[in-house]
C-alpha cells in the first residue's frame, strides 16, 4: 500500500524469510559460519536454535543459496510427519525416483543410501535440513539418527541440520535421546540483535527494498524499537511496517519516536501476554506499588510508635534494641589512573608497524620483494571476529577532552569474548566484545604488505597466487573449489565478497581486495 508513496520496489518488511533481507548481526554471522564449518567439515549433525522470530528460517534459506551446485539439499518444513513420510519427503526433496511398488522405510533408506553413495563418489555432498524441529517426534528424531549410520569408513554421507526453538535443546537432552545428543558436534544459539545493531538491520531491509534514502528514522525512534521488540526481528518488522502506515496515512517521511509509539499501540494488543514485549502487566504493577507503599507505611508507623514499643520490652531486650556501635568508614585507598586504550594517530600507526615487525619475524618475509602499506576500510563491528592481522579502529563515543582526536583502538588479536588490545604504554589489556562494538568507529585500517610485482587475478589466471585467494574464501565460508585456477566459479565468490565488504564487485583481486582478504589469512 505504501510503497509508492516512498518510492520502494517492494514492502521492506514483509514477514516472509527472504534471504535477501537476511542482516549479518555479528550473532547470525556466526551461526551462519557454524553451519557453513559444519558441512563443509562433514561433522554429520548440526543444531542451530533460537527464539521464535529471531531470524532462524531467514537464515537457513540464505545458507541454501550459498551452497554451491555440488552440494544436494534437502528442505523439510512440516515437522508433524512419521517416520516413515518423513523418509518419503527426503527422498522426493533429493529428486530419487522410486518404484511404485517400492513403499516400505527399507526401500527408502537403500534408494536414499544409493543416491549418496553417487553423490559422494562424484565428490559432492548432501544436506537435509529440518526446521521447527522441536516439533518432531521421538519416534522422527530416532529415525533421523539412523540416517546418520549411511557413511563410509571415514566420512558422513548426509549432514543433518535441525533447526528450532529453545525446547529443542531440551527435548535432546532427555535419556531417550542421548545416543542422537552425543552425535551432535556443532551447536549454535541465535540471539536476538543488540541494541545497536536496530539502525543497521532497519537500513538494511530498506536498501534492499529499494529505498531512495526519503525515509528518515529519527534517533529517538530506534530506541523506542528497541524497547519494544528487544531486538527480535520480526517484531522490528511489524512495528516498523506499521509505522510506515501510519506514516503514508499522515503523508509523512520522518518516522519519530511518537510515530513509533502509536505503532506500537496499534500492534501491541496482540502481544500482551509475551513476556519479551509486555514484561509485568498493569494489574501486576499496581500491586508490586500498593505492596511498596504498605511496607513503607508499616515502617513509619513503627518508627513514630517506637517509644511504646520498646517500653513493652524486657529490659535484657530494651539494651539490645538501644545499644549501638558507632564505626568511622577508613579512608577510601588511592585510585591508580589505569593507562587509557585509545591512542592518537602516530602512537597507533607506529604501534601497528613494531606489531607486523613481530610477524615479519615469524613468518620470515622477504623485504626485498615487498612494501608496506596503510590501508584503510569502512566495515562494520560484526566482521573484527574473523580478523587474522592486527589492526586499528577509529573509535567513537568519546567523551573526555583529554583524549586526543581522533582516537584510536588498536588490536593486537582477536579473542572468543574480545579482543587483545595495546594500551597507552605498549602493554597488552583484555577488551571484552562489547566494549569494542559501543567504540567500533567503522574506519578500520592495517599495515598490508603487497608485492613489488603484482598484477590482478581475473578469469583464467593460475599458479599459487589463485591457490591462495581460493583457500582464504574457503576458509571464510566462501564455497568453491581450491583448484589454483580462477575460473568462473572463483570469480563469483570473489564478487559476492566484495559485495559483502563493500567494495566494486567486479570479480578482479586487485590491490584493495588482496588487502582485505590478506586480513582474513590464517596464520
Amino acid at each position: 500500500m505504501y510503497s509508492s508513496f516512498f518510492g520502494f520496489k517492494e514492502n521492506p518488511f514483509n514477514l516472509t524469510p527472504d534471504p535477501r533481507y537476511l542482516f549479518l548481526s555479528h550473532y547470525h554471522r556466526e551461526a551462519l559460519d557454524h553451519l557453513l564449518y559444519g558441512i563443509n567439515e562433514r561433522k554429520g549433525f548440526i543444531t542451530i536454535t533460537g527464539g521464535i522470530g529471531t531470524g532462524k528460517t531467514t537464515l537457513c534459506r540464505a545458507f541454501l543459496s550459498r551452497l554451491n551446485a555440488s552440494t544436494k539439499s534437502a528442505l523439510i518444513f512440516n515437522s508433524f510427519i512419521s517416520d516413515r513420510e518423513l523418509l518419503e519427503t527426503i527422498n522426493q526433496e533429493f529428486g530419487i525416483g522410486m518404484n511404485p511398488s517400492d513403499k516400505s522405510k527399507k526401500d527408502y533408506v537403500d534408494a536414499l543410501n544409493d543416491f549418496l553413495l553417487d553423490t559422494f563418489s562424484s565428490g559432492g555432498n548432501a544436506v537435509l535440513l529440518l526446521d521447527e524441529a522441536q516439533n518432531l517426534s521421538q519416534t522422527v528424531l530416532e529415525q533421523i539418527r539412523m540416517l546418520s549410520n549411511l557413511e563410509t569408513e571415514r566420512e558422513k554421507l548426509i549432514q543433518i541440520v535441525l533447526v528450532g526453538q529453545p525446547e529443542l535443546r531440551e527435548i535432546l537432552v532427555t535419556p531417550s535421546l542421548r545416543q542422537l545428543d552425543e552425535r551432535i558436534t556443532v551447536r549454535y544459539h541465535l540471539k536476538p540483535l543488540d541494541r545497536k545493531d536496530i539502525q543497521a538491520y532497519v537500513a538494511h531491509r530498506l536498501v534492499v527494498s529499494g529505498s531512495r534514502g526519503d525515509v528518515a528514522f529519527t534517533d529517538d525512534a530506534f530506541k523506542k524499537i528497541y524497547a519494544y521488540s528487544k531486538g527480535n526481528p520480526r517484531r522490528i518488522n511489524a512495528v516498523c511496517d506499521r509505522a510506515l502506515l501510519i506514516a503514508y496515512s499522515k503523508e509523512t517521511r520522518d518516522i519519530t519516536k511518537k510515530l513509533i509509539g502509536k505503532a506500537v499501540q496499534d500492534i501491541r494488543g496482540n502481544l500482551q501476554a509475551d513476556p519479551l514485549v509486555s514484561g509485568l502487566s498493569g494489574k501486576k504493577i499496581r500491586s508490586v506499588i500498593l505492596l511498596i507503599l504498605l511496607v513503607i507505611a508499616a515502617g513509619l508507623a513503627g518508627w513514630n510508635f517506637r517509644d511504646f514499643i520498646f517500653g513493652l520490652l524486657p529490659d535484657g531486650q530494651k539494651a539490645v534494641v538501644v545499644k549501638s556501635i558507632k564505626t568511622f568508614p577508613l579512608p577510601p585507598e588511592p585510585k591508580q589512573e589505569t593507562p587509557t586504550l585509545f591512542l592518537e594517530g602516530k602512537t597507533s600507526l607506529s604501534t601497528l608497524y613494531d606489531l607486523f615487525d613481530v610477524e615479519t619475524g615469524e613468518n620470515g618475509y622477504d623485504m626485498s620483494q615487498i612494501h608496506l602499506g596503510l590501508v584503510e576500510f569502512d566495515i562494520g563491528p560484526e566482521y573484527y571476529v574473523m580478523f587474522k592481522k592486527p589492526f586499528r579502529v577509529l573509535v567513537t563515543g568519546l567523551s573526555s577532552s583529554s583524549l586526543p582526536s581522533p582516537s584510536y583502538l588498536l588490536i593486537k588479536k582477536t579473542t572468543d569474548d574480545g579482543a587483545i588490545a595495546i594500551d597507552a604504554t605498549g602493554n597488552e589489556r583484555q577488551v571484552m566484545r562489547s566494549y569494542i562494538f559501543d567504540h567500533w568507529g567503522r574506519s578500520v585500517s592495517w599495515i598490508y604488505p603487497s608485492k613489488n610485482i603484482s598484477r590482478p587475478l581475473v578469469e583464467g589466471a593460475n599458479g599459487p597466487d589463485v591457490v591462495n585467494v581460493q583457500k582464504v574464501l574457503h576458509e571464510i565460508g566462501y564455497l568453491g573449489n581450491n583448484t589454483g585456477i580462477y575460473d568462473k566459479s572463483t570469480s563469483e565468490q570473489v564478487s559476492r565478497f566484495q559485495r559483502d565488504f563493500g567494495l566494486l564487485a567486479d570479480g578482479v583481486v586487485g590491490p584493495r581486495t588482496r588487502a582485505l582478504l590478506y586480513q582474513f589469512e590464517g596464520k
